[in-house]
Formats: structure tokens, sequence, C-alpha cells
């Protein structure tokens, strides 16, 4: 008999160490299929970067050459003024092969005044020419200060001026201040940060723009750059072309697609520096305007968050006299506010990919509020305001379904910390769950600190229920002792995410091919101004 129970006994506890072992396995699985997580995410980052330091590393090699083309220049110019000083010293001047002395004085200012009349003959058409492209520049940016709406899908601004860049040859030139003047034109059109509907129209302009920039420039001497060819016109017939509104060397097949490609291809051509710095400037203003509707978007909310969780002070009596429905508004509230956004993007044709990323980042929000909420606040763990929030949870997953995954994406994933807290809340017999259905089961996502400090402040002011068993407690106990003697960070709530997250290249591969060439109506400012033909559709099939 003594024999059979110490064999009972021993079968117990071997019973025990057996759970406790497979308790122990289960919580390095799931450490283990974290850190495999993070893996993934950080091979993705790194591959990110490598993209973006080869990015930038052809952008700084175009800026090394540009040093070493400025360096000779500027030592040739000191030289030769030096030379110019030392002749002067000895009543010389050295030039053309030629030496004039004291006594050829005269001749040599009737020569020098004929080469700088001829000089000024020859500068005229340049002269003319200059001018007139400063007006082209001038009209475009009044064109784009205003209005100019959409064609389809298209944003008639960003395509204008991604034309009239190209057209001109903007992007292939050393200096011009037409990229510093448009920058220029969506910072002060942005200066109203409340105004969501400008902020939708820059951003969905500023975006397509940089969009065409990503897939046309290439940096100078960058493989399968075209080469920049050189035309033997003279300058009276560049004026002549530039006139009509085809500068010399613009081949607007390269833009239709005409010349054997397909219908609105885009050649890629060798970028300059101010061309490069004013693709970078693009990428800070999208980044900006992204940021600014989305942190416009969050202060709206944010009081609604803050009348959810106040909600729960009041009395269970008063809920059950109707004011549940009030409550409920506010949940309506929030959903409002997320509609009358998502349509102004949608208005604003702002590409779908950014669209999501906004909702996305929304939704982290709300997770981060309403979850970190429910741990700093006991009167937020009771059974009452779990079945509250969760009647909440349920419109925001309506609202997801009905924005649809193009544009919400996986918006509602977001609230998992605060889908899995509230799941805990309602559960019935608490006390009877054991660690591992609760860690595995119900709450794989939330941290033995959170999960400890939940079931710790959880109170049933409907049915008198009680909490987890005490031996599940005590486990939560031993390895949140086990996490502090290790983790670095021993926080329990959750951080919110401000940062950018999309990359250029991101938004380049999001998007489809994008035909800029047919039926794209430009703005009555330009329509009828002949220097910008180029733009009528009627000119685009014909060239």
């Amino acid at each position: 008999m003594a024999s059979m129970q110490s064999e009972k006994e021993k079968t117990e506890e071997l019973k025990k160490k057996f759970e406790e072992a497979h308790r122990i396995n289960d919580e390095k699985q799931k450490k283990l299929d974290e850190a495999d997580g993070k893996l993934r995410m950080l091979q993705e980052t790194v591959q990110r970067l490598e993209e973006k330091i080869s990015n930038v590393e052809s952008e700084n090699k175009v800026l090394r050459q540009q040093a070493v083309s400025m360096a000779p220049t500027k030592f040739l110019s000191g030289r030769s003024k030096s030379i110019m000083h030392r002749g002067s010293d000895d009543g010389t001047i050295l030039g053309n092969s030629s030496i004039l002395t004291p006594d050829t004085n005269g001749a040599a200012v009737v020569s020098r005044q004929l080469t700088r009349e001829r000089s000024e003959l020859d500068d005229r058409p340049q002269r003319s020419l200059n001018e007139k492209q400063q007006e082209n520049q001038d009209m475009l940016i009044r064109c784009i200060a205003q209005h100019c709406s959409f064609s389809g899908n298209r944003p008639v601004a960003a395509c204008i001026i991604f034309k009239c860049l190209l057209n001109w040859r903007s992007f292939e030139v050393e200096r011009t201040s037409v990229f510093d003047r448009i920058i220029q034109t969506i910072g002060h059109a942005i200066e109203t940060q409340d105004n969501n509907d400008v902020l939708a129209y820059w951003l969905s302009n500023s975006s397509t723009l940089l969009l065409l920039l990503q897939r046309t420039l290439k940096p100078s001497g960058a493989p399968g750059a075209p080469q920049r060819r050189r035309s033997s016109a003279s300058i009276f017939g560049r004026v002549i072309q530039s006139f009509r509104g085809i500068p010399q060397g613009v081949d607007l097949s390269s833009v239709t697609g005409s010349s054997g490609g397909r219908s609105g291809s885009i050649r890629q051509v060798e970028a300059k520096y101010p061309a490069l710095l004013f693709k970078q400037q693009l990428t800070a203003y999208v980044e900006k305007i992204y940021c600014m509707i989305r942190d416009n978007l969050k202060k709206e909310i944010s009081p609604l968050l803050a009348s959810c969780t106040q909600a729960t002070r009041k009395s269970r009596a008063s809920l059950m006299k109707g004011g549940q429905q009030e409550l409920i508004g506010h949940w309506q509230d929030i959903a409002r506010s997320l509609s009358n956004f998502l349509n102004t993007l949608k208005a604003n044709n702002v590409p779908p990919f950014l669209v999501r990323k906004v909702f996305v980042q929304i939704f982290t929000f709300i997770n981060v509020q309403l979850f970190n909420s429910l741990l700093l606040r006991r009167e937020c763990c009771s059974f009452s305001n779990g079945e509250y929030v969760k009647a909440g949870l349920a419109k925001l997953e309506q609202w997801c379904i009905g924005a649809t995954d193009e544009y919400a994406g996986r918006a509602y994933d977001e609230l998992k910390h605060i889908k899995q807290a509230i799941g805990f809340l309602v559960i019935h017999q608490k006390s009877k769950k054991t660690f591992t259905e609760i860690t595995h089961k119900l709450c794989p996502t939330l941290s033995i600190q959170q999960l400890y400090r939940i079931s710790t402040m959880y109170w049933d002011d409907k049915y008198g229920t009680h909490s987890v068993a005490p031996d599940v407690l005590a486990n939560m106990r031993v390895l949140m002792t086990e996490d502090s003697n290790s983790a670095g960070n021993n926080s329990f709530l959750l951080d919110d995410d401000s940062s950018v997250p999309f990359s250029v290249d991101d938004i380049s591969k999001s998007v489809g091919k994008m035909d800029i060439s047919n039926n794209l109506e430009p703005p009555p400012l330009i329509r009828e101004n002949s220097n910008f033909a180029f733009l009528l559709p009627s000119n685009l099939d014909r060239s």
C-alpha cells in the first residue's frame, strides 16, 4: 500500500515536472516565433536600406562629378587672370597667339569693340530664348498655383509639371530656378495645415510627380542612362523652335510612346544635380504632407476616444436605462470621422497605397490609446466595459469592411492588443482557464506583464465572478521576475508609431503603369498659349 502511494506521488511529481517543462517549452517557442518575426522584419529593413544606399551612392557620384567639373573651371579662371596681370606689368597683353604692344593700342581697342558688338549680336537670340523660357516658367507657376482638378484618376498639375520639365529638358541642365519655384509653390499651398482637402490635393500631386521622377530620372553616368545628344542646329533655329513650343532635342514621342513604344511610356534621362535635389525636396514634402494628414485625423478622433474611455465611469444603472445607445454614439462618431477622411482622400485621388498606410497607422493609434487606458484605469477592466468596447470594435470592423481592402488594408488587424484584452474581459469562467490557454489561445499577443496587470485589475460588475486562478497568477509572477532580470524595458504600455511607413520605392512599386499623354486637357490658363501646345492631346497624337 505504501509502495503504491509512493508510486502515485512520484507520478504526480513527474506529471507536474512534465507540465512545467511543457510550459517552459511553450514559452521558449513563443519567444522563438517572436524572434523569427523580428528577424524577417529586420531582413526587409536591411533590403530597403540597401536600395536606399544604392540610390544615395548614385546621387553622391553625380555630386562628386559636379564638384570635379567645377574645380578646373575655377582654377583656369584664376590662372588666366594671373597671366593677364603678369602681362600688364610689362606693358603687354597675351591673347590669340599675338602680342599687343602700346604702339598697337588703337587697333586693339577697335578690335575689342568689334568683337564685343559681334558677341552682343550673337547673344541677342540667347537672351530672347532665356526670356521666353522665363515667361513659360512664370506661366507654369501661375497655373499650378490654382486648383487644376483631375483627369480620370490623374492629378493634372503633377502631369503638367512633369511634361513641361521633360519638354524643356530641365532635368538635364546644370542650373535652373524652376525646381525651387515649384517647391516654393507647394510649400505656400500647404501652410493651412488644418485644411485636409488642400493637403490631400497636394499629397496626390506631389506623390504622383515623385513617382514619375522615380521612374524617369537616372543619375548622370548611371548604367542604362542614355547619352546626351548634341545639337548641331544654329542658335536661331533653337529660338524659332522655342517659339513653336518644341525646344531643340525634345522627343515628344518619348512621352507619348508613339515611336514604336507603348502609349504613355516614359524615357529615362540623365539627371543633373538640380533635378536630383528637386527629387529629394519633393520626397520630403510627400512625407511631410502625409504626416500632416495623419496627425490631423489623430487630433480629430482623440477626444472621441477619450469619451469612449470616460464612458465607463457612468453607472451600470444609467446604461440599463438606454445609455448604452448613447455611448455607442461615440464609436459611430469615430466611424463617421474615418469616413469623412476617406472620402476626402478618394476625392483627391490619393494613391490607395498611401490611404492604406494612413488608416493602418490610425488604427494602430486607436489600439494604443484604448489598450493603455485599459491598463492604467481599473474601472476600464470591468466586465461591462469589456462588452461596451467590444461593441465599439465591431463598429470599426464594419467600417473596414465598408472601406474595402483597397483603402483599409489590414487596418483592423492593428487592434489586436485591445481585441485580445477585451476578449479576456468578457470571457466566462476565467478561473478555470489554464496558463497555457490564456497565453497561447486567448491573448497570444500580450506580454506576461500586460496579462498580469489585466488579471489583477479585473472586476466583474455584472455577474460577480472572479479572475484567473491563483496558480496562473503565480506562474505569471515567476515569468515576470525572469523577464525583469533579462529585459531592458519593463514597461507594459504600448508606444504609438509616428514614423513615415513607406519609401519612394514603395510608392513606385505600388502603382502600375501611368499614362500621362492621352486625353489630358491643360487648364484654360495655358490651353490657348502656343508655347504650351505640346500639352494638347491633338498635338501629342500627331507627334
